[in-house]
């Protein structure tokens, strides 16, 4: 795969969406937004992305139940997810991972943070010297 690793957020709050669009987008990916659970379920199901972050809390359904729908399709399964919440408690955190979460990331959070831990996410069939050169990158 060449080009910008493409990254899906899902995620209601505007302001947040907004912010973690601009840190991907600046750190050099190529990002979609869905404010929605049913937008982001449609998004992921028609279009390829390196990594999808999720929000525990939005309308339709949680996140926690988009995880575990995005893991039983077969072409999505090893799509890293990283949930990005509010909700801090152990039994959430305790609960991305055992629906297949890569990681979880506490709002709020520490810009450089944010793009270091997202960017070291993104492998599978990725350059590891663009993803390299990505995290150098961002860190400037």
């Amino acid at each position: 795969m060449t080009g910008k690793p493409k990254v899906l957020i899902v995620e209601d709050e505007t302001a947040v969406a907004m912010m973690m669009t601009y840190l991907l987008t600046h750190a050099g990916c190529e990002v979609r937004v869905a404010h929605t659970a049913e937008q982001g379920m449609q998004l992921a199901r028609t279009r390829g992305f390196d990594l999808i972050t999720l929000d525990i809390v939005l309308p339709g359904t949680s996140g926690f139940e988009i995880c575990r729908r995005l893991k039983q399709i077969p072409r999505l399964h090893d799509t890293p997810v990283v949930f990005v919440s509010g909700h801090t408690s152990e039994k959430n955190q305790q609960r991305a991972f055992v629906l297949g979460a890569v990681d979880y990331i506490e709002k709020p959070f520490d810009a450089q943070d944010f793009v270091s831990r997202i960017l070291s996410h993104i492998k599978t069939e990725r350059d590891p010297d663009l993803v390299e050169a990505l995290t150098e990158s961002s860190m400037a």
